[in-house]
């Protein structure tokens, strides 16, 4: 692992991106104002878009679960803007991110697992881009980074951190018995140390007048399952849940939400919420089972179908919700958008004016937080893609455009090259294939799929090439 890069270095990589005037020039122009926004961005870990107390969408029957007590994730939306179709980039945690952290799909990375072949040299961060804006932004960086990313935070741009965590930082044992097992402790998942470091750089930067961006990546809801003895007999003592979840699973949620009230909380004591943008999302989509519980109950992430690892609705639709300056309380967004979208967000809210490199993919998603969630997300692609083709047994990938949704399921020794077309804001549970009767909807989604694929050279399934259905 390389040594966290000067500050010489940064300046260099940052004026490759964006000219070198961007970092020889004063911070502010004449027209703009003197005080920049500041960014606090929650990730949690294998949390489902219903695994929550509240509805990401109202409409949808089970769209939230009555067992799971997440008050502070509800005063999050009631505040904010809940995003019906919210997606973290990739199934699994450390593609989505490496995708948050560069604007980039995973397939752009060349990164859908836990290893990548990207080169991070000279390459814009969300971190990197805020202080190119203003080099007075503080970032700071708490929690789970990801597996096998071979540069630290601090030479992403963060100027504190916990360093490389992973799993096993937060309590995963390598031992899959002892990983089933739940686990009780005064520090479940780390969850309360965690924030009150998160917590505590908050209130530095606002002390010393820095704008900040704060990214707490906590470990919860990821196995091993971890709570404390009250939660644990509090969710035992209620009865049945209404999901195949444990009693420990639910409780180690709750005190995540709890960390979630501690930062709201702080960011009203110190009256910086009419300044601070705050987005909460997951890193994919809730796990299909967990250890110990009745799976003749429905599944823990219903009603979407799959789970985390795939591209179905259950691995990648998660919840999402954003708040802060302009943003109408208790809003819907059923615009699509992902993770890969907080890195021209966030610049353009800080107030960024240069074009973005081409090579980000996400868009800003300002016009729907401004306008009570209608509007267009402008991207250099057209609609969202998924890409997941080393996924052993079954490689897939993904596109949605508007409403539709086409799911590649790639040749494999058990099955013929399939597609599958679903209209996703009819069909959240992805339970009507339409491609028999929407033939040219389906070519042309694949085409749009295709050609992305092609046009950043993708990881193709083994033994494959990447080209459309024959």
């Amino acid at each position: 692992m390389q040594k966290p890069g000067t500050k010489q270095s940064l300046l260099v990589s940052l004026a490759m991106l964006f000219g070198v005037a961007a970092i020889t020039a004063s911070p502010l122009a004449a027209d703009e104002p003197a005080a920049r926004p500041n960014f606090i961005f929650i990730l949690t870990d294998d949390q489902g878009w219903s695994e929550i107390s509240v509805a990401m969408d109202p409409t949808v029957a089970q769209a939230a679960s009555d067992y799971f007590e997440t008050p502070n994730m509800q005063r999050l939306a009631e505040r904010g803007m809940r995003f019906q179709s919210g997606y973290s980039p990739a199934p699994l945690c450390t593609p989505t991110r490496r995708s948050i952290l560069c604007g980039m799909t995973p397939a752009r990375q060349r990164g859908t697992e836990f290893r990548s072949t990207f080169d991070w040299s000279g390459r814009l961060t969300l971190p990197r881009a805020l202080k190119s804006v203003d080099p007075a932004y503080r970032c700071a960086h708490f929690g789970k980074y990801g597996e096998q990313i071979p540069v630290l935070p601090e030479e992403n741009g963060f100027d504190e951190s916990d360093g490389a965590t992973g799993n096993k930082t937060g309590g995963c044992p390598s031992d899959m018995k002892e990983r089933g097992m739940t686990a009780v402790n005064d520090d479940p998942k780390l969850t309360s140390s965690m924030t009150a470091r998160a917590l505590d750089f908050l209130e530095r930067q606002v002390r010393q007048e820095h704008p900040f961006y704060l990214q707490v990546s906590y470990y919860a809801t990821h196995l091993q399952v971890q709570t404390r003895q009250a939660m644990l007999d509090k969710y035992t003592q209620k009865g049945q849940p209404d999901r195949a979840v444990t009693p420990g699973f639910a409780g180690m949620l709750e005190e995540l939400d709890a960390a979630v009230g501690r930062i709201l909380d702080t960011v009203d004591r110190l009256g910086i919420a009419g300044r601070t943008y705050l987005v909460f999302t997951a890193d994919n989509g809730g796990r299909g089972t967990i250890p110990g519980a009745d799976e003749s109950l429905a599944p823990p992430n219903r009603p979407l179908f799959g789970a985390k690892h795939s591209l179905y609705e259950g691995g990648i639709r998660v919840p999402f919700i954003a708040l802060g300056p302009g943003v109408e309380p208790g809003s819907l967004c059923r615009v699509p958008v992902a993770g890969y979208d907080l890195l021209p967000t966030f610049y353009d809210l800080a107030g960024g004016q240069k074009p973005l490199p081409d090579e980000i993919d996400g868009g800003s998603f300002r016009v729907l937080l401004e306008n009570g969630g209608h509007g267009e997300v402008k991207r250099g692609l057209d609609g969202l893609v998924f890409h997941r083709p080393l996924r052993k047994g079954d490689p897939q990938s993904a596109i949605r455009v508007g409403d539709w949704k086409l799911v590649l399921l790639w040749k494999t020794p058990q099955r013929a090259r399939q597609r599958l077309l679903f209209n996703v804001a009819r069909d959240v549970g992805e339970q009507h294939d339409l491609s028999a009767t929407q033939p040219d909807k389906a070519d042309e989604l694949e085409r749009r799929l295709i050609d992305y694929l092609l046009s950043v050279d993708a990881e193709a399934p083994r033994g494959q090439e990447i080209g459309l259905s024959e």
